[in-house]
This record gives C-alpha cells, sequence and structure tokens, in this order.
C-alpha cells in the first residue's frame, strides 16, 4: 500500500471512529438529549456528519502546509512554533466552518436546542401560572418584587430565555464559555492529531536513517571486502609465477605440471572471488593446490603436515583466507631457512568456535615487543572484522622460539 493511500485509511479510520464514539455515547447515555424527536436526531447525525468532513478537511490542509515547510528538517524550536500556530489554525478552521455548514442550510443543532429551550420557557411560564401577566415587571420605581424576580430567575436559568421589559423573548445563553468548550475540545482532537502525525514522521525518519545507515555499511563493507580481495589475488599470482619461472629451465614437465595446477587455483580462486564465505573443505583444496606447487620449488625443504578434523570441513570460511597465512609462513618462514622447515595446518571445534591455526618454522621479528604484521596478516584480521564484527578473532605469536603460529577463531555455522 503506497503512503497516500495509507494516509487516507488512517484519516478515515481515525475521524470515522471519533465519530462512531460519539454515536455509541449518544444511544447509550443520552438518547433523551439527542435522539429524540426525529428532526432532533436527524440534526445531530448531520452535524456529526459535517464535523468528520471538517476534521479530515482542516488536517489534510494542516499537512499540505507541513510539506511545504518540510518541517521535518527544521530545528526543534521552530517545530513547536508551527505545532502550536498549526493546531490554533487548523482548530479555528474546523469550528467556524462547521459551523457555517449547519447555520447556513438552516440545520443547526445548536439552533434547534435554542428553539427547544424557548418552548420550554413559554411551557414553564404556563406551568408557574406567569402567562399573560407582567413578571417579567419586577423592578418598580427602584423596588424589587422578589416573588416575580424569582420566577423570572428560575425561567433565565433553565432555559436561557428571558422577557425583556417590553414583553419581548430574549435570548442570553447561561451555560458561560460553552462555545469556548466546543473551540477547546475541537483544539485538543487538532492537538492529538497533530502530536500522532509528528511521531509517526519521526519514528519513520529516525528509521530510514538508520537503513541508511546500514545499506551505507554494507556498501563500504562490500567495497572494503572487494579492496583485500583485490590485493591477495595478484599477491598470490606473483608468488605462484615466480615458482613456476624457477621451474622452466630445470624441469619443463614439472612446470607444466604446476601450470596447469596454477590454472586450477586461479578458477576456484575467481569463483571464490564473489563469495564472502566457502565451505572450509573448499578452501582446503586450494590450499592443496598452493602447497603441491610449492613443494615442487622448495622438495624436501617444505614439510607439510595437516590435522583436519571431518566435522569442520562443512563449515564456511572466507575464501581465500587460510591460502595467505599459508602463502605468508613460506614467504616469511620457510623460503627463510637454507634448510627449509614445516608447515601445520590444523582445524578443529572449541567451544562452539572453529578454529584454525597455520604452524611454520620461524619466529615473527618484534619492534619494541609488538608484532609487526604484514599485508597478508592485515587483510586477514581487516576481513575478519568485517565480516564478523567482534565474533571473530585473529592472533599471531611465537611458540617456543621455533614456530610462528597463526590463529583464526570464529563462531561456529
Amino acid at each position: 500500500m503506497s503512503r497516500l493511500k495509507r494516509y487516507w485509511l488512517c484519516q478515515i479510520i481515525g475521524w470515522g471512529s471519533f465519530l462512531l464514539l460519539q454515536i455509541f455515547v449518544a444511544y447509550q447515555y443520552t438518547p433523551d438529549i439527542y435522539l429524540k424527536p426525529l428532526l432532533k436526531r436527524n440534526l445531530f447525525f448531520y452535524t456529526l456528519l459535517i464535523d468528520f468532513f471538517c476534521f479530515i478537511g482542516s488536517t489534510h490542509l494542516l499537512r499540505y502546509a507541513l510539506k511545504k515547510l518540510n518541517w521535518i528538517s527544521l530545528s526543534p524550536e521552530k517545530v513547536v512554533l508551527i505545532f502550536v500556530f498549526g493546531i490554533t489554525a487548523a482548530s479555528t478552521l474546523e469550528f467556524y466552518s462547521s459551523t457555517l455548514l449547519t447555520d447556513i442550510p438552516g440545520l443547526s443543532l445548536d439552533k434547534y436546542e435554542i428553539a427547544e429551550r424557548k418552548d420550554k420557557a413559554i411551557t414553564m411560564e404556563k406551568d408557574l401560572g406567569l402567562a399573560n401577566t407582567t413578571y417579567y415587571l419586577y423592578d418598580v420605581g427602584g423596588v424589587k418584587d422578589s416573588t416575580k424576580f424569582s420566577k423570572f430567575s428560575k425561567i433565565k436559568k433553565s432555559t436561557s430565555w428571558y422577557r425583556d421589559a417590553a414583553g419581548n423573548w430574549q435570548f442570553e445563553e447561561q451555560r458561560k464559555g460553552q462555545k469556548f468548550g466546543g473551540f477547546f475540545g475541537t483544539t485538543i482532537l487538532i492537538a492529538l492529531w497533530l502530536l500522532i502525525y509528528f511521531v509517526w514522521h519521526y519514528v519513520a525518519k529516525n528509521r530510514k536513517d538508520q537503513l541508511d545507515k546500514l545499506k551505507l555499511e554494507a556498501a563500504v563493507k562490500s567495497l572494503e571486502l572487494k579492496t583485500i580481495k583485490s590485493h591477495i589475488n595478484p599477491h598470490f599470482i606473483f608468488n605462484a609465477l615466480n615458482s613456476i619461472r624457477a621451474l622452466v629451465d630445470e624441469n619443463p614437465e614439472r612446470a607444466r605440471t604446476a601450470i596447469t595446477e596454477l590454472s586450477n587455483i586461479l578458477r576456484s580462486s575467481l569463483k571464490a572471488e564473489t563469495l564472502e564465505t566457502v565451505p572450509l573443505q573448499q578452501e582446503l583444496e586450494i590450499v592443496k593446490d598452493y602447497l603441491a606447487l610449492e613443494h615442487m620449488r622448495f622438495e624436501e625443504r617444505l614439510q607439510i603436515e595437516m590435522d583436519i578434523s571431518k566435522d569442520t570441513l562443512t563449515q564456511p570460511v572466507p575464501p581465500m583466507m587460510l591460502q595467505t597465512l599459508v602463502e605468508n609462513a613460506i614467504k616469511h618462514g620457510i623460503s627463510k631457512h637454507e634448510n627449509g622447515g614445516v608447515i601445520k595446518i590444523k582445524s578443529y571445534f572449541n567451544n562452539n568456535n572453529l578454529e584454525l591455526i597455520v604452524q611454520n618454522t620461524g619466529a615473527v621479528i618484534a619492534v619494541d615487543e609488538t608484532l609487526v604484521p604484514g599485508f597478508g596478516i592485515r587483510s586477514t584480521q581487516e576481513r575478519l572484522n568485517l565480516l564478523y564484527h567482534n565474533k571473530a578473532h585473529f592472533l599471531m605469536e611465537n611458540i617456543e622460539n621455533k614456530f610462528v603460529q597463526c590463529t583464526i577463531t570464529m563462531p561456529k555455522v
């Protein structure tokens, strides 16, 4: 449903509910006042219908003015001023427009009730035996006849009608502030409508701002991940091509085999480029191809040990992340030792977390007792932060001054 349709539906339901409430009260508590006789009942329903349309019209014009002012972008002080002025203007418009629409065609319930009270005054006059008397001339020569004045006051207080000195009927409303009370009631209703309108749009704006913020964060996250991946793949290709180049002269047949393995790795990495996570088993296949390629280069200098728990193979992990750690281990560990070394890869569950461990022979050089990570390590940390926020952790440390251990801890899925 469009916003405009929702708006009109709320208008009709809201003001329609107020109309139905008045009808319920009239039938349940005041049937003798508003529903009898038939003419008065018809005027009562006509007045309610006029109020219904006038409330809708005045609040709709108020909404139109608010949209033109673009109130949602204004300061709180200006919104308060608009709130007060809007209530006053809309209430005045509703009150006097409904009055005119009932007075002009002669269908005013108020005027009917005034005429009804006049009939009551005439009846009271007869019941009190005052018909065709001059009881209204209670003040003669400055002396007040208390009996006449008492009867005169009784009729006036009960009906608001009285006879002047010439004997003509005059009307003077005794229920002071009745019109103000009607206007005040209208003002309360308009204020409630406007308050709901403001709160609704403030909540909607807040939700939209939060949604826009989440979309922006998602877009930034996506761009950052793509940026990191764009650095990972060229780095991997560069090292792989160096390995193949070293084999071209020594053993062309093995170099051709290495090119085939490299193409398989690149094909897998290109597929992983569009994914945030892949099964661990798929990631291990890339790692195995990469290690097989590097083993042709290092031969006996590169020893590989794997301890992979079978129940972890289906767990999702960020693509190329494990391969990046293995690549980093060979570049900064194995290749810098004359006798090479060992790479150990482990995976297991620990307290509902998946732990991936890559160990390699060597030690991380520390500056002021702080380990300084390279690009591959930094990219791993950044990807974990982007994908898992504070639920995943990365740790790189020296083990017994013989091994460098990189540990990734991420939630089990």
